[in-house]
């Protein structure tokens, strides 16, 4: 070999070093850096798995609430998915008499059903801290312009913002969560704050629907009658949300 062919044996060397394929781990949607922990892993895995449980479980809910009775339906929605339309039934109920010695039991059920995948979100801030907000803007426009407001309520706030997301309509609450998660926040503090939101919002339905008294009881009954068209439109966007999850994905890729 001449002393001339070394460089260029170099060069491509270094070429064929350069050109190796990036490992899975470095995709730049992802919200970590470098290869992941064992725990990190774990964390987007329940994530991605509680996202696709929400999907699966939009048909479940006009199928319940079609195939049960007032006031059996509104203790099944209540302890599977923390329905406001359950809240509103139950009030309704009682104001048209219709006593309900464990309503009291149904708000405390809607509302822990609601908070029980908000610790992962939580947990994620400890982990990634703004690479969990990087995440969830990548989806999109929309969700990039939501997260950042979310992180302007939460980095305003503090603890508060836990509870007033649940009452300001469109913003991502897992950014607050992951905010407040990052900062430290203990785990115990976090959930307290959060079961505490959640009774006075599902109690506020319940309110409504008990102010409302026959006109909300004769609403949901109108909205039971159609449950089979809701549940083939819950099926419908089940399949369309992960269309156009894999469209995205792979126009990311």
């Amino acid at each position: 070999m001449t002393a001339a062919d070394e460089p260029a044996e170099a060069t491509a060397s270094a070429d064929g070093k350069d050109s190796k394929p990036a490992e899975w781990w470095d995709d730049p949607r992802m919200p970590w850096k470098g290869k992941p922990t064992k725990a990190e892993l774990w964390c987007i895995g329940l994530i991605i798995a509680t996202g696709a449980y929400g999907l699966l479980t939009i048909p479940v809910r006009p199928w319940i609430l079609g195939s049960f009775s007032a006031p059996t339906r509104d203790y099944v929605l209540a302890v599977f998915n923390g329905s406001n339309i359950a809240m509103v039934d139950l009030g309704a109920l009682m104001r048209v008499g219709q006593h309900q010695p464990l309503w009291w039991l149904a708000l405390i059920a809607a509302s822990l059903t609601s908070i029980k995948f908000d610790w992962l979100w939580w947990w994620a801030g400890r982990l990634w801290g703004r690479g969990v907000i990087d995440m969830v803007a990548a989806r999109s426009k929309w969700a990039a312009r939501t997260a950042y407001a979310a992180e302007r309520l939460a980095k305003r706030f503090g603890g508060p913002a836990v509870f007033l997301v649940w009452f300001i309509p469109f913003l991502p609450s897992s950014i607050i969560y992951a905010f407040v998660g990052d900062a430290r926040m203990s785990l115990k503090k976090f959930l307290a704050i959060d079961f505490a939101a959640g009774i006075v919002y599902r109690g506020i339905w319940m309110y409504l629907g008990y102010r409302m008294g026959a006109t909300a009881k004769d609403l949901v009954n109108e909205l039971a009658k159609y449950a089979l068209w809701l549940t083939i439109a819950g099926v419908i966007v089940v399949f369309v949300s992960v269309y156009r999850q894999q469209r995205r994905f792979a126009a990311g890729r």
